[in-house]
C-alpha cells in the first residue's frame, strides 16, 4: 500500500525548463496553501482570544491581528514562491506595472486602505464607538482595512468607506466618555406657580434610576421663555449611556412622570388658544 502511494506521488507529471515536475511537488504547493492559512487564521485568532480575555483594548487586539495577518500572508507567499522555484527578482517588472495600475485606477482603494490604518492607529473611532455620519447613528462594530462596519440603531449594518470618516464631519458621542447630555422641554399654562412646576421638573428628573447626581452633571431646570401660549421650562440632565434608546427611553420615562405629577399637583400643560377679537356689531340671522 506505501509503495502504490509513494509510486504515484512521485510519478512524473510534466517537464518544465529540463525539469521533470512529479504529482508530490504539484500537490504540495495547493496543501501548503491550505494549511498554513488554516494555521496562521487559528494561531492569530487564538492570540486575539487570549488577549481580549485579559480584558485588552478591544482596538489594540484588532489593530494586532491585522498586523499578524499580513505578516503571515507575506510568510506564506515568499515560501511559496521558494516552493515553485520562482525567484522574487522576477515580480520586479510585474510590481512596477502593478503600481502604476494603483496609482491611476486604486486611488480609492488606497485611500481606504491607509484611512483603515490611521483609524485604526490614531483611534479617533473605536469598535464600541457611537457615531453620527450624515444624519445616521449607530455603533461601530468593526474597522477594517478598507471599511468600518456601524450598526444602526434601527439594527441595519452600513459598511462606511475609511476615508470618509477621516475627511467628513463625524460625531463620535462616545470618544473621551460615554456621558450624554438629554433635554426635556414642558409648557405650563400662564398663572401656574413657576417655582412650584421647577420642584416638580427637578424632582421627576432626580427619581430616574439613570440620571447622574455628580457635582456638574446633576439635572438643572431652566425657565426658558415666555412662550405664545405657555411658560416654556426645560430640564437638562446626563446619563451614562453608549446607545441613543437609552437617552430616548429617561427622556420618554421623564415626561410620563411629569404628566403623571403635574396632574396630581393641579398644574396645567398649556396647549395652543387663540383669542378672537371681534370689531363692530354682529348680527345674527336666523333662518324662518
Amino acid at each position: 500500500m506505501l509503495e502504490q502511494i509513494k509510486y504515484w506521488l512521485t510519478y512524473p507529471l510534466f517537464t518544465f525548463n529540463e525539469r521533470v515536475i512529479r504529482v508530490m511537488e504539484v500537490l504540495a504547493v495547493p496543501l501548503w496553501l491550505l494549511l498554513s492559512i488554516w494555521l496562521a487564521h487559528y494561531f492569530i485568532s487564538k492570540l486575539g482570544d487570549r488577549l481580549r480575555s485579559k480584558n485588552k483594548d478591544p482596538n489594540i487586539v484588532h489593530l494586532v491581528q491585522r498586523l499578524l495577518y499580513i505578516v503571515a500572508l507575506a510568510v506564506i507567499f515568499i515560501t511559496t514562491l521558494s516552493m515553485l522555484n520562482v525567484p522574487i527578482t522576477a515580480f520586479a517588472f510585474l510590481s512596477g506595472a502593478i503600481a502604476i495600475g494603483f496609482g491611476f485606477g486604486a486611488q480609492n482603494i488606497i485611500n481606504n486602505f491607509i484611512s483603515g490604518w490611521i483609524l485604526m492607529g490614531e483611534k479617533p473611532i473605536r469598535i464600541g464607538d457611537f457615531l453620527e455620519v450624515e444624519g445616521v447613528k449607530g455603533i461601530v462594530e468593526e474597522i477594517n482595512t478598507r471599511s468600518t462596519r456601524v450598526r444602526r440603531v434601527d439594527g441595519v449594518h452600513m459598511l462606511i468607506p475609511n476615508s470618509k470618516l477621516l475627511e467628513n464631519t463625524v460625531i463620535n458621542w462616545t470618544l473621551r466618555d460615554k456621558l450624554i447630555r438629554g433635554t426635556v422641554s414642558v409648557g405650563v399654562a400662564y398663572g401656574s406657580d413657576c417655582s412650584k412646576v421647577r420642584d416638580i421638573i427637578l424632582s421627576v428628573a432626580n427619581e430616574q434610576p439613570e440620571t447622574l447626581e455628580d457635582s456638574g452633571k446633576e439635572p438643572q431646570v431652566f425657565f426658558q421663555d415666555f412662550g405664545d401660549n405657555a411658560l416654556v421650562f426645560e430640564v437638562y440632565f446626563w446619563i451614562n449611556s453608549q446607545v441613543e434608546g437609552g437617552l430616548r427611553r429617561v427622556a420618554s420615562n421623564i415626561r410620563f412622570d411629569l404628566d403623571k405629577a403635574f396632574n396630581n399637583q393641579g398644574v396645567t400643560v398649556a396647549f395652543p388658544q387663540r383669542d378672537v377679537h371681534l370689531d363692530g356689531t354682529l348680527n345674527i340671522i336666523s333662518k324662518a
